[in-house]
């Protein structure tokens, strides 16, 4: 055989399992009409773009967070663009709460299809500004929240369905991120989760994928804590968080991650640049290690002990935002429920 005989032979190996594994997937496809889906944090943010797109594919999306007033305009929302959407006050960091707000929701629609974990919390500052108890809101939101919500639905999942579980992590749980310490530790925590569940729950046919967003514009960074130089802080993060290119629109993202969830897909990592990272810290852990080093050195310093308190995004705009360049993050704010006090989601005067 010659040496291009070879080469073609490799080509069509690799083309032909290539469309394999592509019929395969397909074959493990749902159509998501009819279903009932629960999201957690689905009042605002990613949790409502996601609830919109699967609702304009005929699901049923049931909304969990703790705000009320959220929930009932994330409920509006979904409604005024011809959607169908209940919404349930509930902590997701209190078990009893998660396990009767589980039991009332099967109770009213007879089954869970499909669970999205989507709650969360963001906190940016330098670690000496950070208490033990931004640890443990960082981890009851992001592993034991997403924890409870799974092991009240299994007991019903099992009794056949769809049966999809989707845990939003993120790029800060693959990839340790300097100045977000409890946000980075606890997605780790539901990465590992998220990925040991997706092994042994397949033997039941119940599909869980995990999903790493890099930077999105959701908006969110409005209501993220910002401690330390809160205004820097919240400056370099929403700055990053409206540039395409190092961020990604929110529906788009939304989009990605139903299409991983119809087809049951074990992960999913959002953007070219998180997937870079990835690839990076996996075959030179020690060049990103460094790369890591030397952006925390390019992050504001720590303060005086007034850093120690917490600020929102809200409380801590300054003349560059909001600005011109961060118009699309902006935008997104107003458009996914990010609206912090301000009930008509008006933009804070900048200063």
């Amino acid at each position: 055989m010659t040496t291009s005989q070879r080469t073609g032979t490799i080509l069509a190996a690799i083309g032909g399992g290539m469309l394999l594994a592509r019929a395969f997937r397909a074959r493990k496809a749902i159509d998501f009409a009819g279903m009932t889906i629960v999201i957690t944090g689905g009042s605002r943010g990613l949790g409502l773009v996601i609830a919109r797109e699967l609702a304009s594919e005929g699901a049923h999306v049931v909304l969990m967070a703790r705000d009320a007033e959220e929930l009932e305009r994330a409920r509006a929302d979904i409604e005024s663009r011809g959607g169908d959407a209940s919404a349930f006050v509930c902590d997701i960091r209190n078990r009893d709460d998660v396990n009767h707000t589980i039991e009332r929701i099967v109770g009213h629609f007879g089954s869970i299809d499909v669970l999205i974990n989507d709650a969360g919390i963001i906190q940016a500052g330098p670690l000496s500004h950070m208490a033990v108890a931004d640890f443990e809101d960082a981890m009851a939101t992001h592993f034991w929240g997403p924890l409870f919500t799974i092991l009240a639905v299994l007991p019903y999942m099992r009794q056949g369905g769809a049966r999809r579980i989707v845990n939003i992590s993120s790029i800060g749980g693959r990839i340790a991120v300097p100045h977000m310490l409890p946000y980075s530790a606890s997605k780790f925590a539901l990465t590992g989760l998220s990925e040991g569940l997706h092994v042994e729950l397949a033997r039941e046919g119940i599909r869980v994928t995990t999903v790493s967003p890099g930077l999105m514009r959701t908006g969110s960074t409005y209501n993220a804590r910002f401690k330390g130089r809160h205004r820097s802080e919240f400056a370099w993060f929403h700055l990053a968080d409206s540039i395409p290119g190092l961020s990604i629109d929110a529906t788009r993202a939304a989009h990605q991650i139903v299409e991983a969830c119809r087809h049951g897909d074990a992960e999913l990592t959002i953007t070219f640049l998180a997937r870079l990272a990835v690839l990076m810290n996996t075959a030179c852990p020690e060049t990103m290690a460094r790369m890591m080093t030397m952006t925390n050195r390019l992050l504001p310093s720590a303060t005086d002990a007034s850093g120690n308190e917490a600020r929102s995004g809200w409380q801590s705009t300054s003349r560059w935002v909001p600005s011109a360049v961060t118009a699309l993050s902006d935008r997104a704010s107003a458009d996914n429920n990010e609206l912090g006090t301000d009930p008509n989601g008006a933009l804070p005067a900048r200063r």
